[in-house]
């Protein structure tokens, strides 16, 4: 598997190496809720409510309720690979592993896509060490998730609550159970440390609004869940930075607008337009484009939607801050008439797009401005070569 982060020295949990660069491709398709509970000093006179008030439950009583919900994934990839240390799923004999965790009584697990991707057979380790066959039903490769299904006859299941990581705030207390080097149902805990990350997935495409935690996760735990303290799951386990303590979970959220179209088809259609970009910054003062927002085109993919359009990417390698990035291309304005300020919000407004749909851009080339009209596409299941990345913008 090849997934990073921004920094090229974050490393996918399932191993490999390639650079990352930021990439407008988003999913299409869930809700949830937490209750928090705040104590406050009664008004004088008032009638006590501490009795009514419920208390968050201890990382004990997570574990007990959730524990028995966490699997063991092991997929039968008929290849040899060696283990390693930045690995979320250990792959040696041609097996890997990591951890999954079931979401029904049908016996749905979802896991991460790098764990079962090309397997050939794929089981289960359930609580009190049951086992049974699973097949995968769904794949988004895209978003590193995977959608396992095991006969739900005779075996204990113990779904665990989804919750909503929209809700997530830096500094909330969060738990990750999974098998780390093997070690079966392990708990770890640690706290939000960031939010709205972006990854790069096992088949080069951006994965948009991820989680960042300092609870440890190790080779194994790709796939299990992120818990958050009362109980819910608000991501899975994807990825690490190699020997930093830094962990990165795709939201739940992200999982529960795809969950149906697995279910349904297999498979999750992104939509596309094929181009990797910079958000002008600070960083950009006083170079080409002389303009202070918008979207540096550094990349258009051959044959994208993009490329169609008549976008142009940048042809002047250059360094900013040790960044290589390239100059002289295309700056994209706005968006359907809509000022345009930063990569992720391009994202964003493609991800309401459907592969079909057309879009006016703005774009200022050479200092003249234009509109380009874009089909929105369907994205590839690869990301194309992009010769001229050389590291990943912001």
């Amino acid at each position: 598997m090849r997934a990073f982060v921004r920094s090229p020295f974050v490393s996918a949990l399932a191993g490999g190496a390639v650079v990352a660069v930021v990439l407008l491709v988003v999913g299409r398709g869930g809700g949830g809720s937490t209750t928090t509970t705040v104590l406050q000093t009664a008004p004088a006179g008032a009638a006590s409510s501490a009795s009514a008030q419920r208390e968050a439950p201890t990382p004990r009583e997570i574990y007990d309720r959730d524990a028995p919900g966490v699997v063991y994934v092991r997929a039968a990839t008929g290849a040899r690979a060696s283990a390693s240390a930045s690995n979320s799923s250990l792959s040696e004999g041609g097996q890997s592993s990591g951890t999954g965790f079931v979401i029904d009584a049908d016996g749905h697990i979802l896991t991460s896509h790098h764990v079962v991707a090309d397997a050939r057979s794929v089981r289960v380790e359930l609580n009190d060490h049951e086992s049974a066959m699973a097949r995968v039903v769904g794949e988004d490769a895209a978003n590193d998730l995977a959608l396992l299904q095991i006969d739900p006859a005779g075996v204990s299941l113990h779904p665990l609550t989804l919750g909503d990581s929209a809700t997530a705030h830096v500094g909330d207390s969060v738990l990750a159970i999974g098998n780390p080097f093997g070690l079966e149902h392990t708990l770890t805990t640690g706290v939000v440390s960031a939010l709205d990350r972006e990854l790069t997935a096992p088949n080069g495409f951006t994965i948009q609004s991820v989680i960042q935690t300092d609870a440890p996760i190790n080779p194994g735990n790709s796939g299990g869940p992120l818990i958050d303290a009362s109980g819910r799951v608000i991501g899975i386990t994807t990825q690490v930075a190699g020997g930093s303590g830094i962990a990165f979970a795709v939201p739940i959220d992200t999982a529960k607008r795809t969950l149906s179209e697995l279910k349904r088809t297999g498979h999750v259609t992104h939509s596309y337009l094929g181009i990797r970009g910079m958000t002008i910054d600070a960083r950009l003062a006083g170079m080409e484009p002389r303009t202070r927002h918008g979207v540096l085109v550094q990349t258009v993919y051959p044959g994208s939607p993009a490329a169609n359009a008549g976008v142009r990417g940048g042809d002047v390698q250059s360094q900013v801050d040790g960044v290589s990035l390239q100059l002289g291309g295309d700056v994209i304005t706005s968006v359907g008439g809509r000022t345009l300020d930063s990569m992720d919000q391009l994202s964003s407004l493609i991800a309401r797009c459907d592969p079909g749909d057309k879009l006016k851009l703005g774009v200022l080339r050479n200092d003249m401005a234009m509109q380009l009209t874009v089909t929105v596409g369907k994205a590839p299941k690869q990301l194309p070569a992009d010769t001229a990345a050389a590291s990943p913008g912001p």
